[in-house]
Order: structure tokens, then sequence, then C-alpha cells
């Protein structure tokens, strides 16, 4: 477990968080956490657990965070008291960030929004795209319930510290090509189990481009390719996102200049078309040129990957003047109650529903085929959503496609997979 050469930002992180000058890949470590998350569907197992260990006391209640957000507004009697669960933990522990529905939304699109993710951070959560959170310039990454449990009673975590392997990408981005483009192509490049337990390290011309918005989903989507997490080091956009949130008071962490990487990517995105990922898996992913023509029922924009302001925006910007095809019902879910009424202000919402999209409050709902957008046998989705493995989203022989917001919407309006060239003159 030695190496020659530099520390990357998680090696430092993770140092840093066991209380060691130094670690290198391969190697246990056991780290205070600063935020552990739970949601209506993990946590409720975390806390039978929690109660199980015996303690009186969390570790500490302003760093748990209890989101329902998955069935919720419930679903259903099940999930009701699911979330009843967590209610009634928050008051016992006097829970500080406890997201009632009405102020909340999905987990990792509200934590960032709420200013609570900070660069050089340790952050765990009971869900897998936690590695969102990296577009902070922090250590996230998803746990089982009974380490959430564990760590809500002592603050501590254990990990075997990843290999990271570098991906560069140069070039200017085209029209309509955002964040998940990008990480869909890296993903199609490399498979789903190509960054198994590895970090994954967002750099280069192109990502310097990006906004938070887009930063936040090429990070969510890490797990997708088997990553422990994911992350791009803290620069301007970074400290300007956590300025408009309030939060000055951060320690960043960066890789060294010769830091050592297991692997180093490097992609041209110049030119490249908008992605698409036919089924059934993230990796198997194409041109929207080479996907067009595939005809949808339905249409979901939304989830923690893709129901931000930036994405309503790029999808309002496609689907003005524009109807739904007759055939395709379109679900739009802004991420949370903020997001919600910042596109009700900018008239977002007016636009959606002259073009005749149902528009939900913040939920999980159609993405993990919970409720509110449940497909039927034979039926194909287009999704701004993180996977479509057999049976996602509804019925084991509907099929699910991933995309971008601008190719939702524009595939929305014609009936079928369409480049937003199509569709706006």
């Amino acid at each position: 477990m030695s190496r020659n050469g530099g520390a990357t930002m998680v090696d430092k992180i993770l140092a840093r968080g066991a209380g060691k000058t130094k670690v290198v890949p391969g190697e246990l470590v056991n780290v205070r956490v600063d935020l552990a998350l739970g949601n209506d569907i993990t946590a409720p197992v975390a806390i039978k657990e929690f109660e199980r260990i015996g303690r009186d006391t969390v570790f500490d209640p302003e760093k748990i965070i209890l989101v329902p957000d998955h069935f919720t507004p419930n679903k259903d009697i099940a999930a009701a008291e699911q979330v009843m669960v967590l209610r009634r933990f928050a008051e016992r522990y006097n829970i500080k960030h406890y997201y009632e529905v009405g102020r909340m939304g999905i987990e990792h699109a509200l934590l960032p929004e709420q200013g609570l993710v900070r660069p050089g951070s340790i952050i765990i959560g009971a869900d897998s795209h936690t590695c969102t959170y990296g577009a902070l310039g922090a250590f996230a990454t998803g746990v089982g319930s009974t380490d959430l449990a564990a760590a809500m009673a002592v603050g501590e975590a254990w990990f075997r510290v990843p290999p990271t392997i570098r991906y560069e990408f140069k070039g200017s981005l085209s029209r309509w090509v955002g964040g998940k483009d990008l990480i869909l192509h890296t993903i199609g490049q490399i498979g789903v189990d190509g960054a198994r337990y590895r970090a994954m390290e967002f750099a280069g011309s192109a990502i310097d481009q990006l906004s938070m918005d887009n930063r936040l989903t090429m990070t969510n989507m890490a797990i997708e390719a088997g990553a422990k997490c994911g992350y791009i080091q803290p620069d301007d956009i970074t400290f300007r996102y956590l300025e408009d949130r309030g939060v000055y008071s951060y320690s960043p962490v960066y890789s060294d200049d010769d830091a050592v990487y297991e692997q180093v990517y490097s992609f041209d995105i110049t030119g490249m078309e908008p992605q698409v990922a036919l089924p059934h898996s993230p990796a198997n992913v194409f041109p929207v040129s080479k996907a067009a023509g595939v005809e949808i029922q339905q249409v979901v924009i939304g989830s923690c990957t893709n129901g931000r302001i930036e994405d309503l925006r790029a999808a309002a910007a496609v689907l003005k003047g524009r109807r739904v095809h007759p055939r395709v019902r379109l679900l739009i879910i802004p991420a949370t109650q903020g997001i919600y009424r910042q596109a009700l202000e900018e008239g977002l919402l007016a636009v959606f529903i002259a073009a005749e999209a149902a528009v939900s409050t913040p939920t999980c709902g159609p993405c993990l085929g919970g409720h509110m957008g449940i497909l039927a046998r034979g039926e194909k989705a287009l999704a701004t959503t993180n996977r479509n493995f057999v049976g996602r989203m509804g019925h084991p022989e509907s099929e699910v496609f991933l995309c971008g917001p601008p190719v939702a919407a524009a595939s929305a309006v014609a009936g079928q997979i369409a480049h937003p060239e199509e569709v706006v003159q």
C-alpha cells in the first residue's frame, strides 16, 4: 500500500477525515463524516438498526439529513408509514434537517441547493446517487442502511480508499449538449463497470465551461459507471454557487500536480451530438441521430439527474409555442420546491402547461418505477433519469431510453426520438 507521487483530491479528503497525513488506494480507513443522509426508503431500515444499537442520542442532530422523496407525496398506506418513521425519529432526536412535503425536494438536488454540501467534506447517504455532491468538491458516496445507522450513532464510516481515474474533456460544447451527454458518452465508452470502486475525476477545458447544474448531472451518474464517487475540483463556478447560498466557510482540497492516477482518459467533445442510451443499459449509448425515429409513449423530464432549473429552461426553450404529440404523455418534475417556484416565476410552468405537459410536485416518482408515471407492457419512455434497466420504470416488458432535457422535449413534440434541431428551426 505504498506509492510514489502526489495525492488526489479523494486521497486527501479521506486522509483528513481519518486523522492521517496520507492514505493510499486499497488502504482501509475509518473517517468522520460531515453529513449522513437517508430517504423514505432507506432511512426506516437505518432507524430500526439504530434502535438495535441502543443509543439514546445521535452523533450530531445538525449533521443528519432526512428527506422523504421517493414515494412522496405518499402513494399508499405503506409509503405513509415509512415517512412516519422518519418524522418521529426527527422529532425524537431534534434532527434539524428533516424536509417535509411542501419544503422538500429530491434529496440530491435539495442538499446542494440548501448550501449543505461543502468542498472538502465527507458525505454518506443511503442512496447510490449520493455521489452527486462530488460536483462541489466533496467526497460523497452511497452506503447501506446499516452503515447509515452506525454513522447516525457515532458519526463515522469506514472505506477502502479507491484508486482514481482521471477523465479529461477538451473542446467546445455544441448547442443542445450538456453534462448529461458527456457522462452518457463516458459510460458508453467505459461500460457500467468501467470505474468499479474507483473515484472518477472529471477535468479539462470542457468541464471548466460547465455550469454547476451540469456538473451535478455528471457526478450524479458516476455510480452508473460503477464508481465509488465522482468529483470535480472546486473553482470560481463552485465558489459563486456557494456564495449565492450564503456559504463561505469551507476547506477545499485539490489533487496534486503529480497525483497518481490509475488511468487517464481523454475525450474531445467538439461536434458531439446529444447522446441517447438505449435499453437496457446506461452504457448502450449512441448519438441521437442513430436513435432517431423510435416511437415513444412517455417522456419524463426531472429526477436527481436532470430536474434542475437549467434543465427546465432547456426543455421550455424547445417546447415554447409547441404541443406534445397526441400519442405522448409528458411528465415534468422540478427537483425541489425552490426550483418549482423559480420555474413558476420565470414562466416556464406556463410554457409546459400550454404544451399540454403534466407538471408534478417534487418527487423521485417515475424514475424508480415508484409512482406517477408507471409504464405498461410494451410501452417505451424517454427520460432524463439515470437508469434504464429492465423494469426500471414499470412493466418488465417496457423500455426506457435516457437522454438530456433538449432531446426529451423535442421527442415529446415529435412523438419519436428526435434531435432538437428537427423541432426548433
